[in-house]
């Protein structure tokens, strides 16, 4: 019998009523946990230590804290608008500032990216596992409380964003391997995805019938940039009509998207004209899709929707044409969701990860469904013998996890025909100093190089699979950035690994930034856009996000801030200068620092509009 409660107050006294005061509190990665409902039990726990709370989640969600003034100025009148009215977590709070009492315990398998280091208390109780493996993990601990935000349309509900691993929990509790009390909570924003999603309200023990106060979460657009635009364009010529494809959320799944849209309506042609890099013959993929695209993902993201939208994603298989786990987007992607006709929604099927990440169970029929298949996932870094770093430092800190990258790679070799795609920028900047992305060697790998298969940069493809070591190395100096590529090799002819006599190839030499913005920047305003699908930036934000990446970046050195100053002092004002300094509430600075900020404002400004 379904209870039906009406306050986060009235659900915790139930909980400590009917399971106890040993709770082993399970909820979804990323959207759907219940905010409010968590706070409330996180709180009573906090001024109970009689409540031992062992908390199991991932992907806890925070909005940015601005760190500097200049952060402060852009970010701080627009939090609500950019990431909606979403509470902070409280046990986030808690073990941030280093007071989570002892009777309470969080573990995560997956974290928001660069969100937890240095933080002992989740550096500490942080498990790495497969995101196939974390419904294993969870079950080891006996979870008693499960708690889901989910949608609602009349008497029905849906676990909506998180088929993920509820979907296989509520099984297997039918199956009588697992017991847990179902708490739900329905977001009236939440789209209403049925199929394997759809939940029979007598599974969950209590409805916690209040209406949120706060926004779903949104995840804002950053601007494509000509690097991440370049690695789209790359990855096209990989992906073949009438097969499969993965693709993961940020500024280059963004850009796969959008390099496949241009693919589709025959306007890519022009800008691999004049594409100043070696393209491989083994690559050149640019048909329309006749057949189209079947889509297989652990996240449903913005990219692959606005391929299902146009009609490229279409191939069926058991009636849809996307398979997912579970999807968190920004305000437009649910808006967009929403609108879909019931009759197109019910071909995005959201499943569990276990569907999707693995081969396992009904494997022929998933070989059959999952042909050509296109694993598209991003790296922080790529090693020069091919091993791929995408969740941890050097030292051990963890900056994100695992999560599905190692599934879809391994799927990539179970599969005949199937290749895993690691991309990544060839550079990155950190403290003001541009460093590769190609390294020799790293202390901690997510990808081992005896996996290797395909890596992507700005500059090219390089095909690794199934070639030796120097073989290997080789290639990926081809798609290095240039400033580096000496370095690299003789690190790898000092280790024994690459002959003396090898000789990067002359078509490999003009791997630089200003090659790129040659080839792109024609392109930037017709066919390349900062934002392919959406943003929830302003236009005076978005002129003023290119400027604040020069101003940040020059802080790092007290020479290059002067230069901005000067800059600032002495240059011809930027077209939108006075707009740009209203936004930033720095018209008519109060003191002697203000007034120097805005003076490097102007300069980073005036640099920018010059190119």
């Amino acid at each position: 019998m379904t209870e039906r409660l009406s306050s986060q107050d009235a659900v915790v006294d139930w909980i400590l009523q009917h399971v106890g005061r040993d709770l082993r509190v399970a909820m979804p990665l990323g959207l759907g946990k219940p905010v409010e409902l968590v706070n409330a039990l996180v709180e009573r726990a906090s001024n109970d230590s009689s409540i031992r709370l062992h908390i199991f989640a991932a992907l806890t969600l925070e909005r940015p804290k601005p760190s500097s003034d200049m952060e402060e100025r852009f970010l701080g009148p627009a939090l609500d608008r950019l990431f909606g009215k979403y509470p902070q977590i409280e046990y986030a709070r808690l073990m941030h500032e280093g007071k989570l009492p002892d009777n309470i315990r969080v573990t995560e398998f997956f974290l928001q990216a660069a969100n937890w280091l240095r933080v002992p208390a989740m550096q500490h109780s942080y498990v790495s596992a497969n995101y196939t493996h974390a419904l294993d993990l969870l079950l080891s601990h006996e979870p008693n409380v499960i708690l889901h935000l989910v949608a609602g349309q009349d008497d029905r509900l849906s676990l909506s964003c998180n088929t993920d691993i509820t979907a296989d929990l509520i099984r297997l509790r039918g199956e009588g391997k697992t017991e847990f009390k179902l708490i739900a909570q329905v977001h009236p924003d939440l789209p209403f995805m049925a199929g394997t999603g759809e939940v029979d309200p007598a599974e969950c023990a209590v409805v916690l019938d209040s209406v949120p106060s706060h926004d779903l979460f949104s995840v804002v657009k950053r601007p494509v940039g000509l690097p991440e635009h370049a690695i789209g364009l790359h990855v096209s010529r990989l992906i073949k009509d009438g097969g499969t494809l993965q693709i993961g959320i940020g500024e280059i799944g963004d850009a796969v998207a959008h390099a496949l849209l241009l693919r589709e309506r025959e306007t890519i042609a022009p800008i691999w004209d004049d594409c100043p890099f070696p393209r491989s013959d083994s690559f050149s993929e640019a048909d329309q899709f006749q057949t189209g695209l079947y889509g297989v993902t652990e996240m449903l993201v913005d990219g692959l929707l606005a391929l299902f939208e146009n009609g490229i994603v279409k191939r069926e298989v058991d009636g849809a044409a996307i398979h997912a786990g579970f999807f968190l987007d920004s305000r437009a992607f649910y808006e967009r969701l929403n609108a879909l006709p019931e009759s197109e929604r019910a071909r995005i099927a959201m499943v569990p990860v276990s569907f999707t990440n693995a081969l396992y169970g009904d494997e022929q029929a998933k070989r059959v469904a999952r042909r050509d298949a296109r694993f598209v996932n991003a790296a922080m870094m790529v090693t020069l013998l091919g091993a791929a770093v995408s969740d941890g430092t050097d030292d051990g800190q963890v900056v994100s996890g695992v999560g599905g990258q190692f599934n879809f790679v391994e799927q990539a070799f179970a599969l005949e025909d199937g290749r895993a795609i690691i991309t990544l920028s060839a550079t990155r900047e950190s403290k003001g100093n541009v460093q590769s992305n190609i390294v020799w060697s790293y202390g901690h790998v997510t990808i081992p190089r005896h996996m290797r298969d395909i890596v992507v940069t700005e500059y090219g493809i390089a095909d690794l699979r199934g070639k030796s070591d120097a073989d290997t190395i080789a290639a990926l100096l081809e798609i290095a950035d240039s400033r580096f590529q000496s370095d690299l090799e003789a690190e790898a002819k000092k280790a024994g690994k690459l002959s003396e006599y090898y000789r990067l190839p002359d078509t490999a030499r003009n791997n630089t930034p200003e090659v790129l913005e040659r080839w792109l920047a024609p392109h930037r305003q017709v066919r390349l856009p900062d934002y392919p699908f959406s943003t929830d930036f302003t236009d005076i934000e978005q002129y003023l996000i290119p400027p604040l990446g020069e101003l940040r970046i020059a802080s790092a050195h007290r020479s290059a801030l002067f230069k901005l100053v000067l800059a600032g002092m002495n240059g011809q004002p930027a077209a939108r200068e006075k707009e740009a300094l209203e936004r930033m509430d720095l018209v008519a600075p109060k003191d002697i620092k203000t007034r120097v900020t805005a003076l490097a404002l102007k300069g980073a400004l005036r640099k920018s509009e010059q190119g």
